[in-house]
This record gives structure tokens, sequence and C-alpha cells, in this order.
């Protein structure tokens, strides 16, 4: 049916999949190259401010080199099915290793949250002069700049690991501004405001890794598919064959980043065995095109 055909002309095509997949690698490899270069620059800047804020800024961006590394790992195991070893699929390996990234950068958080309060204890401030703080301002801005351009681009893709490197370069334009903001304030006016941005930028680290495991681990345990897709298998299902005399079941939940579906459909009775399994192998095929379906 014409309503077929337009659910069916969704579907990307494998020449567009492979084009999809190099752009989704380019924007990776161009996430790693980045926060290579601007760690450098970041910890540059953190020797001129002695700012402990952009110190946290700085750890940050190195716990980014080493989550990205994870983050590499799980796209190229995914890459290389293993149907012996794996016959359902490495697609679970990128919530995994999302929930390995989201761990680390908790961590950091936390280990910040910890040295801001010893210092704010031994009420330990920063001293610069004009010439530090300038080096140090415009580090923290074209570093800032950079990591926004990088945050807009990397929001373009689907694929859940380029967005991840999307979240955490959002991430880091929150806490390079939060940086440097305190760490001017702290050396015009008072010297606790540099601690007190540790502490903000530890809080959110903790906060926003949080709610991306919460959200990870769903799709992991096998959480139900929302309702307007369950509804478009259903009508897929009905329009495919005119022998579909009752769909039974349409049970659609999470497998990693992808849908696993479970479909059982009433066929006529005296209908030969052949038949009817060719029916089913189709629509199997059919199904399995939709760029949401696992298998």
């Amino acid at each position: 049916s014409i309503h077929e055909t337009d659910f069916a002309s969704g579907a990307p095509t494998e020449e567009e999949m492979k084009k999809l997949a190099k752009s989704e690698r380019l924007a990776v490899h161009i996430s790693n190259a980045t926060n290579l270069v601007l760690f450098v620059a970041k910890v540059y800047a953190s020797m001129e401010s002695r700012s402990m804020a952009v110190i946290a800024s700085t750890l940050d961006s190195l716990l980014d080199l080493l989550s990205g590394f994870i983050l590499w790992l799980t796209a190229n195991a995914m890459r290389k099915p293993n149907h012996f070893h794996y016959p359902i699929g490495k697609r679970r390996m990128q919530p995994v290793g999302i929930i390995v990234f989201a761990s680390v950068m908790a961590t950091l958080g936390l280990q910040v949250l910890l040295e801001s309060g010893r210092q704010l204890v031994s009420k330990s401030g920063i001293h610069m002069n004009s010439t530090e703080e300038k080096r140090m301002i415009g580090i923290m801005v074209s570093v800032t700049i950079v990591k926004f351009l990088l945050m807009l681009y990397c929001r373009g893709f689907h694929n859940e690991i380029v967005r991840a490197y999307a979240q955490d370069h959002l991430f880091d334009v929150v806490t390079n501004s939060i940086g440097l903001a305190t760490a001017v304030l702290a050396v015009k006016f008072y010297w606790w405001i540099d601690p007190s941005g540790a502490i903000l930028i530890a809080l959110y680290t903790i906060g926003t890794w949080a709610r991306t495991v919460l959200e990870n681990v769903h799709s992991l345990i096998g959480r139900s598919a929302p309702p307007d897709f369950l509804a478009k298998l259903t009508f897929l299902i009905w329009n495919h064959h005119e022998q579909i005399k009752h769909i039974d079941t349409v049970r659609a939940y999470t497998f990693g980043s992808h849908y696993f579906v479970e479909v059982d459909i009433v066929l006529p009775e005296d209908m030969r065995l052949q038949e009817a399994h060719n029916i089913g192998e189709t629509l199997q095929e059919k199904l399995e095109q939709l760029a949401e379906v696992e298998r």
C-alpha cells in the first residue's frame, strides 16, 4: 500500500548507512584530537593561574582523553561482529561504554569536591599578575569557543557515542566558563570564589553524569518502546500480507541503542507451512530494515 511504502522509504539504504558510519567515526576522531590539543593549552593556563577552578577544568580535559579512548574501544569492538562468541551482536557495548565514561567523570567530580573543600578550610587563595591573567583569559575563552562549536557539530548525529561526546563538549563549555569567571573574580575580589567555583564544577559533574548513567541503565535492562513506535510496528505488520488474520503480540524493548522486536501473528489454519514461513520471514526482513530495530 501507499502508506506502507512511506514507512519503508524512511529506512536508510546501505550506502547511506556507510556514509553515516564514516561521519560518526570522523566526529569521534575530531573530538579526540581536539581534546588533546585543548588539554595542552589548559595545562599551560593552569600553571599560569594556579586557580583551583581552572585546574579542575584541566583535569576534566585529561579524563576526556581517557574516556574518549574507552568510547573508541567500544565503537571499534561494535564494528567487528563475532557471531560465534556474540550471536545477538554487540549493541549493548554502547551503553556499557557510556556508563564507564560517566563513572570516570563522576570520580573527577568527587576528587575536585574534596580538594576545593580543603582549600576553603585552609583559606588559601590564588595570586596572578596582569600578564598571567590575560594569558589565562585568552586561553580559556578560546577553549570554550572551540568546545561550543564541537558540541553543535556532534549534536547533529543520532549515534549514542557521538552524542555522549556532544554532552561532554557542552559540559566543558559550562565548566570552562565557570572556571574562568571564578578565577578572575577571585583575583579581583575575594579568594574564596575560586574554590567555590571548583565545587560548583564538581557538583555539576556528579549530577550530569549520574543522569547519564540512569538513562543508559534503562537501555540495558530492556525498557519498553514508546507507544508511537509500537503503533508504527502494528501498522506495518497488519498491512504486510492480506492473509494475516490477527496480531496476537507486538512487543519492542531496548536492546542497547536499538530495539528488540517480538511479534506473534495469526494465519489461516489450513495455510501450507511453506507459505506461512515465507510470510513470517519477509515480515522479519521488513521490520529489521527500520533504523531503530536491531532484530
